[in-house]
């Protein structure tokens, strides 16, 4: 009879700590889901903040695209941000200025520098409101810049993902982040009516 008590309270005894460890078990996955989750909408609010930020300093690249427009250029424009500041703006003016290199991006790259006292523009983003040339793909490799922004692609000479991807080449010592479409519709439209008015005014 004792004996049957202590095999009962040895059972009692490992069924308790089964249940403790089935519950230990259970509290620690609810916490890492948790800590999954909280990721989850930090990333979020993360990737919304980017966003808003993406869109304000596209809309000042628009700005200066606008400006070349005026001029009787393409209308591309570009700024560089760095520490969420504008150090540098720039618009195409080769037509203006009779000079392949006035591009916006190239125009921007030289003031950024200029600015920062250094070639190496390695903490700045850049945003402009086309897909990159091969010129210009090629400066943003050499400037070390680390990301940049696209209004919208190039399918007859971009060179960030359309034509070539000179901004991801394994081959280089720098590959660059981008993202693209970034107020898209806004910049495509403004290139489409550039054009439109162009082919109406021969």
């Amino acid at each position: 009879m004792e004996t049957d008590k202590i095999n009962q309270a040895q059972q009692d005894q490992a069924c308790t700590q089964q249940q403790k460890g089935e519950l230990t078990r259970r509290r620690n996955w609810e916490k890492r889901m948790e800590q999954k989750r909280l990721a989850a909408i930090k990333a979020e609010e993360e990737e919304r903040e980017q966003q808003r930020a993406d869109e304000g300093f596209m809309g000042e690249a628009i700005r200066q695209a606008h400006k070349a427009a005026a001029l009787g250029d393409v209308p591309i424009g570009c700024v560089i941000v760095r520490q969420g500041q504008i150090i540098a703006r720039g618009y195409n003016r080769r037509n203006a200025d009779k000079s392949v290199l006035s591009h916006a991006e190239i125009i921007s790259i030289k003031r950024a520098c200029k600015k920062l006292g250094d070639w190496r523009l390695e903490d700045c983003t850049m945003y402009v409101t086309l897909e990159p040339c091969p010129m210009c793909s090629g400066a943003i490799v050499q400037a070390r810049i680390p990301r940049v922004v696209i209004g919208c692609m190039n399918a007859k000479a971009g060179c960030a993902g359309s034509v070539l991807d000179l901004l991801h080449e394994p081959g280089f010592n720098h590959q660059v982040d981008t993202r693209a479409g970034v107020l898209g519709e806004e910049c495509s439209g403004m290139m489409k009516e550039f054009f439109r008015k162009i082919r109406e005014g021969r």
